[in-house]
């Protein structure tokens, strides 16, 4: 059935489509004039399959002109509704403004990747400074704990209780990290929530009977031994010398480790176990195999060793842990040791073995100050993990050796022998053997090819002459001269 003209002029449906979506291409009669030269348009008979309908789309004539396929698109987008025309027109004009939108994207990327690195630098120059400040605490807070127990022992030497009261000190870890969880958090949990949070590096149940003394037990024992032996050694040998004894530690972490653990082996790390041990046998060496310097040696060894024998049991059994779960379990530490563990200095104090007259004689003084600087020392190893690199922290370590020896020199006028000085040196110079990256090798090998650019960079003409004069070269210095690929 063919479409009647309509009363306002409009010939046929087509001509209405280009009037409405203005077509550039429209002028009135256009339909008219189109409608001489081929057939009308025709409705398909309901019922029958139209030969120009496909899947619910309209089939274009192949014999169209371009003004007619595109009244037939508009007749498509006219069949899906009023958001057809509106998304032909928006793809219409992005392709007209692609370029635009391009260079707008290119723009956009550059000024987000410029902020990245302005935030990466800012990062970066905070994380510096907080590693220098950290660097500092935990020097300053080591150096000071054995400074005070040496100050300590001119009239009290009881170094268990000593250590069992310190002991007790870790119990308020949690809460100075809970403090700080409320002075900056944004959401605040309740102390029960953050309890139970932080429990989970017992397990998945949190801290139960069985698992408070399957864990705490092991760790607790350790813990006093690596202390108390540490204490000992504070009496037969200078601070110096048993601060720098304990650095030793860190080739003990290795060496179990690569034994336990099977960690990655690394040539340069048995190289720095071998300093340790060097400067070791040389401590001991140093006022020959006899008297309390062997026996100082001994208790700081030990105490190197437990504190390592502690690290590798920790990471095998409970892994790594955050700030929180530290806090919970230096806190869990500290309570075991006043309930199961206050048994051993009131048989000490009744075996006379660590005795005092009243309680009141006690240097209270040193001893607050000596448990305080030991709990600031751990938490401020826990907190530079947060807010700077872990090596700045073995750093402020290493550096409590060289600040001994200055107050042992300046205060205690302690003479150090040829000896001492160059095991202390090497136990050191292997302990920073120890913070070198698994992948040293390769970021060495990658500055030197970058300095080697930049000076190719620089001085391109002289590599052009060394390259074109290579033989008179060498036969002038009576060298040959053979080019590095």
């Amino acid at each position: 059935m063919d479409i009647k003209a309509a009363p306002n002029g409009v010939a046929t449906i087509e001509d209405r489509i280009l009037r409405i979506t203005g077509y550039y291409g429209y002028y009135p009669g256009y339909s008219s004039q189109k409608n001489a030269s081929q057939p009308s348009v025709s409705r398909c008979q309901p019922g029958v399959s139209c030969p120009s309908m496909h899947n619910g789309s309209l089939k274009k004539p192949t014999s169209l002109s371009a003004v007619e396929d595109s009244a037939v698109t508009m007749l498509e987008l006219r069949n899906r509704g009023p958001t057809g025309v509106f998304e032909h027109r928006r793809a219409e004009r992005q392709s007209c403004s692609g370029g635009d939108g391009t260079q707008a994207n290119t723009e956009n990327s550059q000024e987000n990747q410029e902020k990245t690195r302005c935030q990466t630098c800012a990062t970066t120059f905070l994380k510096i400074v907080w590693g220098f400040l950290i660097i500092l605490s935990v020097s300053s807070s080591w150096v000071g704990t054995t400074q005070i127990v040496k100050i300590t022992y001119k009239n009290f030497y009881c170094p268990f209780f000593m250590t069992w009261f310190s002991t007790n000190w870790n119990i308020m870890f949690f809460p100075i990290y809970y403090s700080g969880h409320l002075a900056t958090a944004q959401e605040k949990q309740s102390p029960i929530k953050k309890i139970r949070e932080c429990s989970r590096i017992f397990g998945e149940e949190g801290l139960t009977l069985k698992l408070f003394l399957k864990r705490s037990a092991p760790f607790s024992i350790l813990w006093t031994l690596t202390n108390y032996l540490y204490l000992l050694a504070l009496k037969k040998l200078t601070a110096t010398d048993a601060s720098a004894l304990f650095c030793c530690n860190k080739a003990f972490v290795f060496l179990l480790s690569w034994i336990v653990l099977k960690d990655k082996f690394m040539g340069v790390r048995i190289v720095a176990a071998i300093m340790a041990i060097t400067g070791i046998v040389m401590m001991a060496y140093a006022d020959g195999f006899h008297g309390d310097s062997i026996i100082g040696v001994a208790f700081a060894v030990g105490s190197a060793s437990t504190s390592a024998l502690y690290k590798v049991l920790f990471k095998m059994f409970l892994g790594t842990a955050n700030f929180g779960e530290a806090a919970h379990f230096f806190s869990t530490l500290g309570f075991f040791n006043l309930i199961f563990i206050s048994c051993t200095p009131i048989i000490l104090y009744f075996t006379k073995v660590e005795y005092w007259s009243s309680f009141s004689t006690l240097p209270w003084g040193y001893l607050c100050g000596m448990a305080g600087l030991w709990l600031a020392f751990n938490v401020l190893i826990n907190v530079g993990v947060m807010l700077t690199y872990p090596i700045l922290i073995s750093i402020g370590t290493v550096l409590s050796v060289p600040g001994n020896a200055a107050i042992d020199l300046l205060k205690h006028e302690v003479i150090f022998s040829v000896v001492r000085l160059g095991a202390t040196i090497i136990i050191c110079v292997g302990f920073l053997l120890m913070l070198l990256p698994e992948e040293w090798d390769e970021i060495t090998l990658r500055f030197i090819n970058s300095l080697k650019e930049k000076k190719a960079e620089e001085h391109p003409e002289d590599i052009v002459d060394s390259s074109v004069h290579p033989r008179s070269r060498s036969r002038a210095n009576g060298t040959v001269s053979i080019p590095l690929a």
